[in-house]
């Protein structure tokens, strides 16, 4: 019978000598630990939609899942990760709990994101050109253009947002036309002056569809570049 033929083992590489510790990087890695945090709540699309909900207005629970299409147990769980970011901050009123951005910072971080997404993502250049472009091709105006029209008395500005996000905070001098009303309420704007909508922000599609109606029914209008979180976050005047 022959013998086995035994194969000699590969000796293992030396581990050589372990690393030194060093003292400055274990406080430099904690804080990257708590940048990690802030960047896993928000890594979900389902959270940065609330976050874009909240940076309306403020909101219960009930009311985030409702306009989220969520389910309540199921926004609750995103509410706290995104509470454990410390991106939101909750307020008990009776049986409900509402919630609120941590501070107008956190729309500086949204609108990065943003940015981002449309400068290195083609997807999502293909998707504006697509899904919201389509409604509306032309320019929008600025916000300080915006500002002088309004005070000039040459622009009717809408605010096209459900009743309770304009109710916390709006445009000076804006009117309230949900989109799903501005067929019906055509007649309470002036047909001389150019209509601006606005609504949530750049990605809104309500000031997109209610400026290809407008022009539509026969008026003149534009959007807004932005909506009203980055009009209030640039310090320009809201009434609520």
């Amino acid at each position: 019978m022959p013998k086995a033929r035994i194969t000699p083992r590969a000796s293992k590489p030396s581990p050589g000598p372990a690393p030194e510790p060093n003292p400055e990087r274990a406080p430099k890695q904690a804080l990257f630990e708590h940048l990690a945090l802030i960047a896993r709540g928000l890594g979900s699309a389902a959270r940065l939609e609330l976050l874009d909900l909240l940076a309306q207005c403020e909101r219960n629970v009930e009311d985030l899942a409702r306009a989220a299409g969520l389910s309540i147990a199921n926004t609750s769980k995103h509410l706290q990760q995104l509470k454990g970011a410390g991106l939101v901050t909750p307020r008990r009123d009776g049986k409900h709990i509402y919630y609120a951005l941590a501070d107008e910072r956190v729309l500086d971080a949204l609108a990065t994101l943003r940015l981002l997404a449309e400068t290195h993502q083609e997807a999502v250049a293909e998707l504006i050109a697509s899904y919201l472009k389509q409604r509306d091709a032309l320019e929008p105006i600025p916000a300080d253009e915006l500002l002088a029209r309004v005070r000039d008395g040459l622009v009717t500005v809408i605010d096209v947002r459900p009743p309770q996000e304009y109710a916390q905070g709006h445009l000076v001098g804006a009117l309230n036309v949900p989109l799903d009303q501005l067929e019906s309420r055509l007649g309470e704007l002036p047909q001389e002056r150019e209509v601006v909508a606005y609504c949530r922000g750049p990605w809104c599609v309500l000031s997109f569809e209610a400026v290809a109606r407008l022009r539509e029914a026969g008026f003149q209008a534009r959007r807004l570049q932005d909506g009203l979180p980055e009009w209030r976050r640039a310090g320009l005047p809201v009434d609520a």
